[in-house]
């Protein structure tokens, strides 16, 4: 039986898929976590960060596929240096698994934090997502409506990483939702001949695509708490791009 799924298309001239920070490096995942789609589609509705238990139904609500429809510019990563202003009442945790606070006063630049953030330049991923159960709020066509005219400012991963099109990218009716991304046509600019990375969720696959690996992804948030943790199977593939439905 198909169902439904909502194509959310994220391209941008930077964008950021976090995965765990360690001491001052943020790194970045090839592909969007479950936490940050929860977080876009909340920012949209205009949902504030307070509002837990709504971010907490949504996310466990989420199933999604992403395929990467552009990869990176040079298929590398850029590397931002910030230094951020903390009192000493600010407390981070490290990897010596203590947390530490700054030792100057409550607004200098005594002994500032250094920090590094990873960015993909120019790249395009589509994502194929549906929401079990499906009649409660939000609904898909709820999520539309946000993407169209959002409460707010939408970004894809970091404030600085601005939408350069429109996020709402249509319906398409496919039993998984790898299957959906399979029927989702290639962006008329696709121009490479290599085979196109994917990564779906255990169980929503499809019988002609192997999988090249399957994990424990660490990709959602307990929203009551703040933490990240928490891991779902996955798997990833490269598919060929005469597999895709305008190949």
């Amino acid at each position: 039986m198909t169902v439904r799924h909502l194509i959310l298309t994220l391209e941008a001239p930077l964008m950021s898929f976090g995965g765990e920070t360690i001491d001052n490096y943020g790194v970045i995942r090839q592909f969007p976590a479950a936490s940050m789609i929860t977080g876009l589609i909340a920012n949209a509705l205009g949902w504030r960060r307070t509002e837990a238990e709504s971010h907490q139904r949504l996310q466990d609500r989420l199933i999604f596929a992403a395929r990467i429809d552009r990869e990176p510019a040079g298929n590398t990563r850029l590397t931002d240096f910030q230094t951020a202003q903390l009192s000493s009442r600010d407390r981070a945790w490290t990897s010596s698994g203590q947390p530490e606070s700054r030792q100057g006063g409550a607004n200098t630049y005594n002994a500032p934090h250094l920090r590094y953030r990873d960015y993909f330049a120019d790249a395009r991923m589509s994502v194929a997502l549906r929401l079990e159960p499906k009649d409660t709020f939000p609904s898909l066509d709820d999520i539309e409506v946000a993407l169209e005219t959002p409460s707010r400012p939408l970004f894809i991963g970091r404030k600085p990483c601005l939408p350069s099109g429109p996020f709402f990218g249509g319906y398409t009716e496919a039993e998984t939702a790898l299957a959906a991304l399979v029927a989702t046509p290639l962006p008329e600019s696709f121009v490479s001949d290599q085979n196109i990375r994917v990564m779906w969720p255990d169980g929503e696959g499809v019988r002609d695509i192997s999988a090249s690996r399957t994990y424990s992804l660490t990709d959602e948030r307990n929203w009551t708490s703040g933490l990240h943790g928490g891991g779902r199977p996955v798997s990833e593939g490269s598919v060929s791009r005469d597999t895709f439905a305008n190949a």
